[in-house]
């Protein structure tokens, strides 16, 4: 590919600085709500784990208050509940044709303007995000993303949504979607947790995170720890539903990234959905760790979905 980003990769040392000072406000904010939502209120003894790998630079100002529109990056926002949990709707200032969308599975306030969502609002994408806490993509958390998605529905957005996975919201996006390819028109997965054996499980090259494995299992209900590691249910195990339905996917990922190892997840989902005759591209940033995340020029992210989730419209 001739594109520059292929020859530019981003700076994790310029990023570092900035993304200490906002991951506090982050996890303050996010504290905050947990503690103060009943229907998800499980979820608060498993927040503080959260710094074991983290995501997320807080950009979008205020916290989303249930009942209320505020504004997010200029753009109207309408806040509601969905199943016990605060959900949102970002609306663009003229809708595209068929009320195409984003959905951004978790962390969505992490390096926004690094991710395209804002360049496809202004093309008429709307965007969402309902926050089910830091639950690995776990059977219940799925389960409030398909009421979510029952809402959206009755709301008129369109029937697929393109999907929007960073980190460890690979994990969201995929174990949804693998249940509901008919509802996906793409996926996008930067730096995605693609095997919770890599992470938070560690059980490859990356550094894993003991918190959040034990939450894991948890969640998910598994009884013992071997039970896990046998588990084939992650998005690597789970992709021929996703071949079938046609589903486009694009992956933006650092070649050096030490927590969501490139050869442990990314490699492994690239090769195994070409040889079912998927359609993946992968944008590789040379030098580079988990983080930043996105790209410093988000064409090859806005074009990818533009073109595959509007073309035909569905």
């Amino acid at each position: 590919m001739n594109h520059p980003i292929f020859r530019s990769p981003c700076n994790p040392s310029d990023e570092a600085a900035s993304f200490v000072r906002g991951e506090f406000c982050r996890l303050t904010s996010r504290r905050r709500f947990l503690a103060g939502s009943l229907a998800c209120g499980a979820l608060a003894a498993l927040g503080s784990g959260q710094a074991a790998v983290t995501h997320a630079k807080a950009d979008s100002g205020s916290p989303a208050v249930a009942g209320s529109d505020d504004t997010w990056h200029g753009f109207k926002r309408e806040v509601f509940t969905v199943d016990g949990c605060t959900a949102w709707i970002v609306r663009p200032r003229v809708a595209a044709h068929g009320k195409p969308w984003t959905w951004c599975m978790e962390f969505p306030d992490a390096f926004t303007a690094r991710t395209g969502v804002l360049q496809l609002l202004e093309h008429g994408f709307h965007h969402v995000h309902i926050k089910v806490g830091n639950t690995f993509g776990a059977p219940q958390a799925l389960r409030q993303f398909d009421a979510f998605y029952r809402e959206l529905q009755a709301r008129g957005l369109a029937r697929k949504s393109v999907l929007i996975g960073i980190s460890r919201g690979g994990l969201y996006a995929y174990n949804w979607a693998s249940l509901n390819p008919e509802k996906v028109a793409v996926i996008y997965g930067d730096a995605p947790v693609c095997d919770f054996k890599s992470w938070p499980g560690g059980r490859g090259r990356g550094k894993g995170s003991p918190q959040n494995w034990a939450a894991l299992q948890k969640l998910y209900g598994f009884e013992t720890e071997t039970e896990a590691l046998a588990h084939g249910g992650n998005p690597i195990d789970n992709l021929a539903p996703l071949a079938r339905e046609k589903i486009p996917l694009i992956h933006v990922v650092g070649d050096a990234d030490d927590v969501v190892p490139l050869e442990e997840n990314t490699a492994i989902v690239e090769r195994r959905y070409r040889d079912l005759g998927g359609e993946i591209v992968v944008v590789h940033k040379p030098g580079v760790g988990h983080h930043p995340h996105g790209l410093d020029d988000i064409a090859p992210i806005v074009d990818f979905i533009r073109q595959r989730a509007t073309k035909p419209l569905r």
